[in-house]
């Protein structure tokens, strides 16, 4: 291998690794979390209380905050408090953060399963249910994907 070679392989390598450090999940204090997340989570969560969080800086994503609940529920929110996912395996996810036509497809198709994990995506909504089944809906609330 020439010099060039054994150069450009190191440059792909630092970048590599500094891309893998900088997008790590952080342990931080519940009182660190930026005001916005706080007042998501007290105004959707009255009830429960935040138990720990971490920082998700990703290097291509914007930064999130995950935030466990003293009832089982995890929460991803960003910085200016819009939720991305939440989960709860135990008990479900609460019906507010179930969009409707959603709800009612899997009202209709799975009414023994509970959805567990809502996650909004790119191209809409990943729902996971308690039978392990994930279905996958457009912005549109229509069925596009499932992986079980």
């Amino acid at each position: 291998m020439s010099y060039a070679h054994k150069f450009v392989m190191a440059i792909v390598c630092t970048l590599f690794l500094s891309v893998a450090a900088f997008a790590d999940d952080t342990p931080i204090a519940v009182d660190q979390l930026p005001a916005a997340v706080k007042t998501f989570v007290a105004q959707q969560f009255p009830a429960q209380k935040m138990l720990f969080a971490e920082k998700d800086s990703g290097f291509f994503e914007k930064t999130k905050y995950e935030v466990r609940l003293d009832d089982g529920t995890k929460v991803e929110v960003y910085k200016d408090g819009t939720w991305n996912k939440v989960e709860n395996k135990q008990k479900g996810v609460p019906a507010s953060f179930v969009p409707k036509g959603i709800a009612d497809y899997v009202k209709a198709n799975y009414a023994a399963f509970p959805i567990i994990k809502v996650d909004k995506e790119r191209y809409g909504y990943d729902v996971e249910l308690s039978n392990d089944l994930e279905l996958k809906f457009n912005e549109q609330f229509q069925l596009i994907g499932m992986d079980d």
